[in-house]
């Protein structure tokens, strides 16, 4: 039975570090969703046009690719903490900058382009060091509840975020960059009081090898490729969100009200399995846990396909969240406790990759086969494919098919320079 010390060490309250981390993270969050949908209305507003609208994902897209295996070698190199929080600093000016142009009225389209892709520039930066920091601030054996409360701040930002956003922009675009720019002051307040302890990096020059030393080292590990290209492959298969417009007006016969229900379910069910997640530990058959979820995620995939009720649409899709938070904590807790902290910086950066292009290519992959098949048939597809990938992943990686516990002892060790490359 575990000591009253070992339960008190086990909250993550008493864990000042990471609390200071999270309140950061959800602050900075809510302000990205807040200025994500004050930037979308104002654009279309200005130009009229639904090609410009793409545009914003475009520049956010572009760095968060070409940048990221730099940006992986950055956060192997330099304090970690430090680069968040510069990456923060960039990204409130930034946004500072467009409250100020709005409210003088004197702001047009290629200008909040141009900072949307600084703060693209910053993100990039930003997120491989951000990634790299939670193993630094909670122990290993409560990592996974760390990261789940930490994914519930997404969630929620990503659920309330735009609807205060878009309540706020009643008074303005330059009222909602305005409160934006301050929950993200708040942020790099948090970052700056944190207390942060980190091995001193060695240093290397940005060479191909260095550069390209988390792909090598993702190669030679079998659990860590596993969890990562089974998130590209089944975010590719399963991306029904992206035709959610279909199927509220054509299917579902809803209006926007209705739309508006269907894109919150995932992440409601999202928030509450992280919740659940927070308060208990993944302790055995991690393994077979999170191929199980990911079978789930398909499963809700192929119901909310054939769904005519709005109900069990809902069901599904929240259900499809639920299961996509289970094996998104398992995931990223293996990868960070599998990987040593010298190389976690490059490995999140090639995940950022994965992550992103997973997403993006999702989502014209899904519109692809609906313009070819039709909506019904084009998710069908997807979540049978995702079945099938979870089932071709089990016979290709037989370790992480039995794999019991997330933290691995050995292979916390730094990693010397010849193993790396």
């Amino acid at each position: 039975m575990p000591s009253p010390t070992t339960l008190a060490a086990d909250s993550l309250l008493q864990h000042r570090a990471f609390v200071a981390f999270w309140l950061a993270r959800i602050c900075s969050s809510f302000g990205f969703q807040m200025l994500s949908v004050a930037v979308g209305w104002q654009i279309y507003a200005i130009t009229g046009r639904a090609f410009d609208l793409g545009l914003i994902g475009l520049v956010q897209f572009v760095p968060s690719l070409l940048l990221a295996l730099p940006a992986g070698h950055v956060a192997d190199q330099f304090e970690r903490r430090r680069i968040v929080l510069i990456g923060q600093i960039v990204e409130w000016l930034a946004i500072a900058a467009l409250a100020g142009l709005s409210l003088a009225h004197d702001i047009h389209e290629l200008g909040i382009l141009a900072l949307i892709f600084v703060i693209g520039v910053a993100k990039a930066f930003e997120f491989p060091a951000l990634q790299s920091m939670l193993p630094a601030l909670v122990p290993a054996r409560i990592l996974p509840r760390a990261m789940a409360v930490n994914a519930s701040a997404g969630q929620a930002a990503m659920i309330m975020g735009p609807a205060l956003g878009g309540f706020l922009y009643v008074a303005g675009p330059g009222v909602v960059y305005l409160v934006a720019a301050a929950l993200y002051l708040v942020s790099v307040t948090m970052l700056v009081r944190l207390r942060y302890e980190q091995a001193p990096p060695r240093r290397e020059p940005a060479t191909l090898k260095t550069l390209f030393a988390g792909v090598h080292f993702i190669r030679r590990r079998p659990d860590v490729l596993g969890v990562i290209s089974l998130d590209l492959f089944a975010v590719l298969l399963g991306g029904a969100t992206a035709l959610l417009p279909i199927f509220a007006r054509d299917i579902l016969h809803t209006g926007p009200w209705g739309l508006g229900l269907l894109r919150a379910a995932p992440a409601a069910g999202a928030l509450l399995m992280s919740l659940w997640l927070a308060r208990n530990d993944m302790q055995r058959r991690v393994g077979p846990i999170m191929f199980a979820s990911v079978a789930g995620f398909g499963v809700a995939t192929l119901v909310f396909a054939v769904s005519t009720a709005l109900w069990l649409s809902l069901l599904a899709l929240f259900a499809l969240g639920a299961f996509d938070m289970v094996s998104m904590v398992i995931r990223g807790a293996l990868v960070q406790l599998d990987t040593p902290d010298d190389m976690r910086g490059r490995v999140s950066a090639v995940n950022a990759i994965f992550i992103n292009t997973s997403n993006q290519l999702g989502e014209f992959e899904s519109g692809m086969l609906a313009a070819w098949l039709g909506a019904v048939n084009a998710t069908v597809l997807g979540g049978i494919g995702t079945l099938l990938v979870v089932g071709l992943w089990m016979a290709m990686f037989p370790s992480l098919r039995r794999r019991q516990q997330l933290h691995v002892v050995e292979n916390l060790q730094a990693t010397p320079a010849a193993d790396t490359l």
